[in-house]
């Protein structure tokens, strides 16, 4: 069976390269795109190449980064700019193959193993890919070819990232000299936590893992994660052998097995519970509106608080099972509002976040003879429709008026970041 031709594709700095492209002006200087410039706070969400030279690292804090260089431009993120100029590079993708998998906002797996023959080798059709994606957007792009997607993954992060060229291919006969060599941190899906449970294993690179038998990588896991790690050794061990059956699936969506928001807080801004009561409502109201819209209903309500006294942290996360499932938001509410109260200690919070969990099928349901669910059902999808045609703040709840909602703040945003 001829081996397939997957490619991950990464747009370099993606925010700030976008941002770039808009202002020409700062071609030459350091940008970052972060969450306050005119306050100098936030975290940085994207840095150029130009201001990672300088020690600007993604994920900083503002005011961190512009002590280490003063002169560096920072821009208020644009949510909505970055979402339709990712649209339009899968478009570009598109023209060289159907299958393309988006990963994420700047991350799409293709297929091309039946592309070569119109458009040439996959490093030609990468560097087509390259002038196309920055001749519309001025985005530059790195690409990792490989026989399978996590190959192609790791071929972006380890080597194309590091090339002059942006391109790098990893065949699957030369993992042993190029893949097998580097440290076990530079798998896909290591962690800092699993490096260590790794290097006590006596697991030092990548080769060390792929060179063991199954069997004797389940025995190590056993032995320091229990029973319960025989499906994560044999993850990991294909990982490093670079197995991989998975298609590349064109415009895959993963249907979600739990639907959750949630805040950080400022803990001087939610200290009552008239404050938080607020929150909590559009925080139930999201995940609501979130589970009809992939026409869901859940059975396990959770809620989850950290707290502060001032000096130490604490906090829980706590569940209740519904009698019926539920995607109504006086039933979530109603659980959410009693967990919370259980077990708040009565400190500030600094986190709140809300789950529905044990999804299904939200077209049938059980009727209940004191309560008109149909009805409710109806008006909950008439409010739905109203916001997505008009916006989220078209319809509030009468608490997003008070100082502590946040809702009409944030319909203004994507993912918690200006539009």
């Amino acid at each position: 069976m001829k081996d397939r031709i997957i490619m991950l594709i990464d747009c370099q700095s993606f925010y700030a390269s976008v941002e770039k492209a808009t202002h020409p002006e700062y071609a030459n200087k350091p940008v970052v795109v972060a969450g306050d410039p005119e306050r100098r706070s936030g975290i940085i969400l994207a840095a150029c190449p130009i201001a990672k030279a300088k020690g600007v690292k993604t994920a900083e804090r503002l005011g961190e980064a512009l002590a280490k260089c003063p002169e560096l431009v920072a821009i208020r993120p644009r949510m909505q700019t970055y979402i339709s100029v990712s649209l339009m590079i899968t478009e570009a993708y598109k023209t060289f193959t159907p299958l393309v998998e988006p990963w994420s906002i700047d991350e799409q797996f293709l297929d091309l193993s039946g592309s070569t023959s119109l458009f040439g080798s996959p490093f030609e059709i990468a560097r087509q890919i390259q002038a196309t994606v920055m001749l519309s957007t001025g985005v530059w792009v790195r690409a990792g070819i490989s026989s399978t997607k996590v190959l192609a993954k790791m071929a972006t992060d380890n080597f194309a990232k590091k090339s002059e060229s942006g391109i790098y291919e990893l065949p699957q006969d030369r993992l042993e000299s190029t893949l097998w060599p580097l440290t076990i941190n530079n798998m896909y899906m290591v962690g800092s936590k699993m490096t260590m449970h790794f290097m006590r294993m006596g697991i030092n690179t990548i080769g060390d893992l792929a060179r063991l038998e199954l069997y004797e990588v389940k025995r190590r896991m056993r032995s320091r994660m229990g029973k319960q790690s025989d499906i994560k050794a044999t993850y990991y061990w294909q990982t490093a052998r670079g197995i991989d059956p998975s298609p590349v699936v064109s415009g895959s969506i993963v249907a979600p097995k739990s639907i959750a928001r949630g805040r950080a807080l400022r803990w001087s801004n939610y200290q009552t519970l008239e404050e938080i009561e607020p929150l909590l409502l559009e925080l139930v109201i999201e995940v609501c509106r979130t589970s009809r819209h992939y026409k869901y209903h859940g059975h396990k309500v959770s809620v989850s608080v950290g707290t502060t006294n001032g000096v130490a942290s604490s906090g829980f996360s706590r569940q209740m099972t519904l009698s019926d499932p539920s995607c109504l938001e006086h039933h979530i509410l109603k659980a959410a509002h009693n967990l919370f109260l259980a077990h708040w200690d009565g400190n500030p919070l600094t986190h709140l976040s809300v789950d529905l969990s044990q999804l299904s099928d939200n077209s049938v349901y059980q009727l209940d003879m004191f309560e008109d669910l149909p009805r409710h059902h109806n008006l909950a999808l008439v409010k739905d429709s109203i916001k997505n045609k008009f916006g989220e703040a078209s319809i509030l709840s009468a608490s997003s008026l008070l100082k502590s909602a946040q809702a009409r703040e944030r319909a203004n945003m994507i993912g918690g970041h200006f539009k």
